[in-house]
Parts: C-alpha cells; sequence; structure tokens
C-alpha cells in the first residue's frame, strides 16, 4: 500500500479521500495501546511483544516509532488559497529555520568530507519528519538544543525492540532500557560512536539538532553508499529504522521536499498527528481497522475498553498458562542468552600503510554451553592511536551474527600512522567479555627502484648536471606511493659511506650535502632529485637511493675535466 501511495503522490493526481484511505491502511497496522509520556511521545502501555523484536545489525534509531502523517498530495509549490485543500500543503512545506539551517549545514559538511554520498539535505529533511517532527514544529534554541528532551519509549522488549541500557541513563535519563534520544532519535548505544560536534560547541548533544544532523548525515554516508542510487538510497534508509514502511515514507516526504520548501520561524512548524505505535495519534483505538472518512467529516472514536493492565486500546487474549508465570515478562532473546564472544579464526592482522587489510575480523557469540546465537549484534570499534578505520571511514561497525553465531567485521582500512591498535568486539545491548584483536599497520615499502631515464649524467669539473636524478618506485609491479627513501653520494659499492668529495646537493642554504633524508615517493611512485653539482674532483662517483622495504639503486655519475680555455696570441713585436 505505501509503494502505491508514493507512485500517487509522484504523478499528483490522487485525491484527498485516496490519501484518506492510506493513511487507514498504514495506521490499522500498527500496535495499538501506548500513552503518551512526559516528553511528547507515546511509549508502550500494553503493547503485546512482536516477533524478530530485536533491531537489525543497521539501525540508528532501534527501530523506534515513528511518525507516519503522509505529505499532502498537493505540491508545495503554488500558493494555496483559503480554505482550499491546499492549505495543508503549504505548512507542511514550511520548516523551522533553526531546523532547516541544521540540516543544510550538514549536507554542505558532508559534500566536502565524503563528495561521493551524494547527500542531499532534504534527505535529513524527511527523516527529521518522520522520527520527531521536526524537532516538534522547531522547538529549539538559538544554539540548536531543544527545549524540552525527546524520547521514545522504552525498548523493553514489550511491543518494541530489547536494548538493556547502554549509557547509564546519560543520554535518555534510563539506566534500565535504552530509548531513541532526539530530533533524530539515536539510540545511546548508536549515539556513542556516530555522534557528532555540528555546531562547533566541542560537545556531541543528540538532543542538538546540528549535532544531530550531522550525525545521521555521517550514518547514511557509510560504507561508500551513494545517495544518489536507488540501491544505496534505500539501504540507508531501511539501515535508519529497518521497516519497508518506514522506507516508503521517508522517500515520499524526500521527493515532498524537493519540490519545494520555504522557512518558518522556530516553534510554528507543522506538529504530525499520526505514530506508527498508536495507529492515529494518540486517539483511542478500535478493534477493526478505521474505514476511511470523507474528507471535512469528523467521526467520533469510542472509548476502548481497558486492559487487564489499566492501559488504553482492545483487549489482547491471552493465552492459558500452565505455569504461574507472569504474563507480561517478554520471552527471552537471542542477546539476553549470550555468554561470551570467541574469536571465529580470524588470522594474523597485518596491512601496509594505506592499503586495506585482506584478512577480515570474525567473533562467534556462543551460549554457557557453548551453542552458536544468531541475530545477535556485535559491535566492532577500533581503538589506539590510529588513523585505521573501517570501509567507509567509521571507526565502529555493528554486524548481526549469522546462523552460526559468527558476526563478520567489515574490511579495515590503514592509514599512514604505523604501529599497532585494537579492535574490540562487543555484544550490543548485554554486558559479556570482549574478545580485543590486535591489528598492525607496516610503513610503505617498495620492490624495486628504476631510473626513468637512460641518459648518461656527466658534467664537467666546478659545474652541475644538466639532468636531475629522477627514480620509480614499484612493490609487486604497481606504483608504490608515499614511500620513504634516502639519497647518498657513497665512497664506493663496498663502503657505503658518504663521499666527501665529488658531486653534492645543496640545502636551502646553499650549502654542500651528501645525504638526502626525509624524502617519500609521489602518488604515482615517482621521486625526482634536487639539483646535482660538481667540485674540481673528476672521476667516476656513486649516488645510492635507498627505500623503505629493501630496495636499492645505484646511480653512476661522472665529472669530467673542464674544458681548457684558449689564451689570447701574444702581441706582435715591433720591427726595429
Amino acid at each position: 500500500m505505501a509503494a502505491q501511495f508514493g507512485r500517487r503522490l509522484r504523478a499528483g493526481a490522487a485525491t484527498t479521500a485516496a490519501a484518506a484511505l492510506a493513511v487507514a491502511a498504514l495506521s490499522a497496522s500498527q500496535a495499538p495501546g501506548v500513552t503518551v509520556d512526559d516528553s511528547g511521545r507515546r511509549t508502550a502501555g500494553d503493547a503485546q511483544s512482536t516477533p524478530d523484536a530485536d533491531p537489525p545489525a543497521e539501525s540508528a534509531t532501534g527501530n523506534s516509532p515513528y511518525y507516519t502523517d503522509l505529505p499532502p498530495l498537493n505540491t508545495p509549490s503554488p500558493t494555496p488559497t483559503i480554505g482550499s485543500p491546499a492549505a495543508r500543503g503549504a505548512a507542511e512545506a514550511g520548516i523551522p529555520a533553526t531546523v532547516l539551517d541544521a540540516y543544510k549545514q550538514a549536507a554542505a559538511s558532508l559534500r566536502a568530507s565524503k563528495p561521493g554520498c551524494n547527500l542531499p539535505w532534504e534527505l535529513l529533511a524527511a527523516i527529521g519528519k518522520v522520527e520527531s517532527g521536526q524537532a516538534r514544529g522547531g522547538r529549539v534554541n538559538s544554539a540548536g538544543d531543544t527545549l524540552s528532551p525527546i524520547l521514545g519509549p522504552q525498548l523493553n522488549g514489550n511491543g518494541f525492540a530489547n536494548i538493556s541500557d547502554t549509557d547509564g541513563g546519560v543520554y535518555d535519563g534510563d539506566s534500565s532500557y535504552d530509548r531513541a534520544v532526539g530530533p533524530m532519535q539515536f539510540i545511546p548505544s548508536t549515539w556513542s560512536w556516530a555522534g557528532r560536534d555540528g555546531n562547533g560547541d566541542g560537545e556531541k548533544n543528540p538532543n542538538n539538532i546540528y549535532d544531530a544532523a550531522l550525525a545521521a548525515g555521517h550514518y547514511l554516508c557509510r560504507y561508500g553508499w551513494d545517495l544518489s542510487t536507488e540501491t544505496d538510497l534505500s539501504s540507508a534508509i531501511l539501515s535508519y529504522n529497518n521497516s519497508q514502511d518506514y522506507l516508503n515514507l521517508v522517500l515520499s516526504w524526500l521527493e515532498y521536499y524537493r519540490k519545494g520548501t520555504h522557512e518558518v520561524p522556530d516553534g510554528t512548524g507543522t506538529l504530525p498527528r499520526d505514530r506508527s505505535d498508536t495507529g492515529n495519534g494518540g486517539a483511542s483505538t478500535s478493534p477493526s481497522p478505521t474505514p476511511p472518512r470523507t474528507p471535512g467529516t469528523t467521526s467520533p472514536s469510542p472509548k476502548p475498553p481497558a486492559n487487564n493492565d489499566g492501559g488504553s486500546g482492545s483487549p489482547s487474549p491471552k493465552p492459558p498458562s500452565e505455569s504461574p508465570s507472569d504474563p507480561n515478562t517478554p520471552d527471552p532473546t537471542p542477546t539476553d542468552t549470550v555468554d561470551r564472544l570467541e574469536d571465529a579464526g580470524t588470522a594474523d592482522l597485518t596491512a601496509m600503510a594505506g592499503d586495506t587489510f585482506i584478512q577480515k575480523i570474525s567473533t562467534r557469540a556462543e551460549t554457557e554451553d557453548g551453542e552458536a546465537v544468531g541475530k545477535v549484534r556485535i559491535r566492532f570499534t577500533i581503538t589506539g592511536d590510529t588513523d585505521a578505520t573501517f570501509t567507509g571511514g567509521e571507526n565502529v561497525a555493528t554486524v548481526a551474527t549469522n546462523a552460526s553465531g559468527v558476526a563478520v567485521a567489515p574490511a579495515l582500512k590503514a592509514g599512514e600512522k604505523t604501529g599497532d591498535f585494537t579492535v574490540r568486539a562487543t555484544v550490543v545491548g548485554r554486558t559479556v567479555g570482549a574478545v580485543n584483536y590486535t591489528a598492525t599497520v607496516t610503513e610503505r615499502v617498495a620492490s624495486a627502484l628504476t631510473r626513468t631515464s637512460a641518459t648518461a649524467l656527466t658534467c664537467p669539473a666546478g659545474g652541475e648536471f644538466a639532468e636531475q636524478v629522477e627514480v620509480k618506485a614499484t612493490y609487486r609491479g604497481e606504483a608504490a606511493d608515499k614511500v620513504a627513501a634516502t639519497a647518498t653520494l657513497i665512497k664506493s659499492v663496498l663502503d657505503p659511506t658518504e663521499n666527501d668529495k665529488g658531486p653534492y646537493f645543496k640545502d636551502a642554504n646553499g650549502k654542500t650535502v651528501r645525504t638526502l633524508t626525509g624524502l617519500k615517493t609521489d602518488g604515482n611512485g615517482l621521486l625526482k632529485l634536487p639539483k646535482l653539482y660538481a667540485d674540481d674532483t673528476t672521476g667516476t662517483f656513486l649516488l645510492r637511493i635507498d627505500t623503505a622495504g629493501g630496495a636499492t639503486l645505484t646511480v653512476m655519475l661522472t665529472v669530467e675535466k673542464a674544458a681548457a680555455t684558449s689564451s689570447p696570441s701574444p702581441s706582435a713585436s715591433p720591427s726595429a
């Protein structure tokens, strides 16, 4: 149904009644039984547990509830007339000023840092609309902080995912279970690695729209996704909240905002009404789907009977129980059964600076009896003094275990810092011992050096060589870039110490230098040495170039005797 209304939006030919049908169908598919908390979002009252409640490996929000309001069927571009159905369209196209600025700043930052992602700011606006109604209609201060916390329901497995507390209540004020936090609704365990400082105040605050928007942008752009392609765009949105209805809804708002938006004052944005966890935004629900209403009419909503827990919503029949166990206690999730993590046969992790590690990290989740546990989220975190990342540029990755209980981390990409660093594997939502993996980055090396020219290098005594020495470094047949090198004018093949006569280089002050250090090949593996000069000593001399990895090249230099200058012939003697 969601895909159908998406097509109608694009065609622009649907009626308001058709939109009401879409809303009713979408709302009817959601779980009833929620109440409104002090933070303005709905929380689970008597909602029943659903299968596969645990969020997938990638979920910024922990698959928390979201607003299901559909975009108006009209485009936001035309100016509406008073009383026309288009009036709501103009209001919906308005985005609070500070919120809009945060989206645009975040998109601009991503264009600079990850240009291949092609993140449109309208995508951030679409997600912000669905997640928090643009920070509750723009209830933020000038710095971007929300005027009051925006919290999702307690993710306790009762109708939602089961995610035990991961932040000690620092972000969400809940020390028992995690909750989605802020205008972009990050769960604390995701914010701990995805959080960004978007307003330059030195803090990463999920309740700040600038920080949250920038974090959402980086989250959507990880793994090298190109959001200008349909496949990557869908993957990124589903990783934010793993629901096909959510994907269709965000895409609808994305297209709507692309057609035109305008800025409205903070605090005056349109507030959403319908939610995925209540069906119709907090109004009472009935056991059967609500029939579509004719636009402009209203119908009373009967008050539902109270359930056994005292909450509102339709009562759910409870199966007979053979034991006096608490019927409200959710069944253990796979995460609850994990007793330990084990290395699943990871090979030695070594790569040269700038290269991708061939080996990947594998971790296995096991029960106390050693049985494999599937569908468990394993977080891999890079720690230590390193600039290594996972593919996509992030230093944290979360992967679900397969049926064999094994999670394989994305490939590691070595940076320029050499030495050891650690990758730590932990279970998301459960405290068990971590598994640490040591990875090593070695310096860039070359296996061969060759001159780029075959011209003999000769120079008259006291002169300068006409051609500069240029070499190319390769490693396994490929250009070896950024490889460290030294160049020394040596005494002989048997005595590679620095010569004290013959050809020489000049330093910045014009002084004689016969050893050059700190050299590096360029991106094509090329290294061009400074100009060489000769003193008055003639003969054959050697220039030795050494690179990291052991590649060496010896170049012959010849200094010839300077050509004799002719003296003027003596004058003729005067005649007697």
